[in-house]
């Protein structure tokens, strides 16, 4: 069952999101050769406690850890490690909050110092994907509209997309309905109305979309072994049109990047305080 939210409930996802949007900051400020994943999840649950909130990932579901961090041919969900990052490697992080009642869950893939051109081009498609989705959240379209412009844009460059993983609804549990498949056809799917609150979440491989998972229960891995990258924004229908609730933008200014691509999906441009 969808549960639409009122104005006041989509600010209080905001103001979940929006701490995962910081703590993803403060990570992009850490994150280099010779760091280990541990060492991030620790720095994450102490700034989300720190800052009101509660690590919404872990226990879920009995996951062990605040982030899920998955680098190079991990897709989703991988465990944090002692293995230090090397330079060259790419790693999506994943975090959840819980704050006021609300969740928010929002995912960004680094670069580990310098990338080698190919892996670059796919973490800037599959960025690119999340958009194309973002933007076919329209009043009176369907979640199909969404998965259609991610699955299209993603496959136009070559790139696999992975089937078994979707994105969600969010709201007062981290995973609500519907589900939000990042391949489909337009005008399948549940209607997107007002108050409406998604996870879009493109999670896209290099090479083939099949994926296998580890004995570990979680870690879910490309089945060549090709890099996998995956974004992911929180957003809401308000006034007909989609609103992005989480922002990429902490990240773009702990590492000097140009900060303009969510302009167009708020209404009023983000002003960076403090964090």
């Amino acid at each position: 069952m969808i549960k639409l939210k009122s104005r006041r409930e989509i600010e209080l996802i905001r103001q979940s999101a929006l701490l995962v949007s910081k703590t993803l900051g403060m990570l992009a400020k850490e994150l280099k050769p010779g760091v280990t994943g541990k060492y991030l999840d620790k720095l994450a649950e102490e700034y989300i406690r720190d800052h009101g909130g509660i690590p919404g990932f872990k226990g879920l579901y009995d996951f062990p850890a605040t982030l899920c961090i998955s680098p190079n041919a991990q897709v989703v969900h991988g465990i944090p490690t002692d293995k230090p990052f090397d330079e060259g490697d790419i790693v999506s992080i994943d975090c959840g909050v819980l704050m006021n009642g609300f969740y928010g869950d929002h995912a960004y893939t680094f670069q580990v110092g310098e990338v080698d051109p190919e892996t670059v081009k796919l973490l800037e498609v599959t960025k690119e994907s999340l958009y194309k989705g973002i933007e076919q959240m329209r009043l009176g379209k369907r979640i199909g509209h969404i998965s259609h412009a991610i699955q299209s844009h993603a496959e136009q460059h070559g790139y696999g997309v992975v089937k078994e993983l979707v994105g969600h609804g969010l709201g007062r549990k981290m995973h609500e309905d519907p589900s939000v498949p990042n391949y489909g056809r337009p005008g399948s799917g549940k209607k997107i109305k007002e108050g409406l609150v998604l996870a879009i979440e493109p999670m896209i491989n290099m090479g083939t979309d099949k994926i296998v998972q580890l004995r570990d229960g979680w870690t879910i891995l490309t089945a060549d072994g090709k890099p996998s990258a995956h974004f992911e924004h929180d957003v809401a229908l308000v006034n007909g049109k989609p609103e992005i609730l989480s922002t990429f933008y902490y990240i773009y200014d702990a590492l000097g990047l140009p900060q303009t691509e969510e302009d167009a999906f708020r209404r009023q441009k983000l002003e960076l305080e403090d964090y």
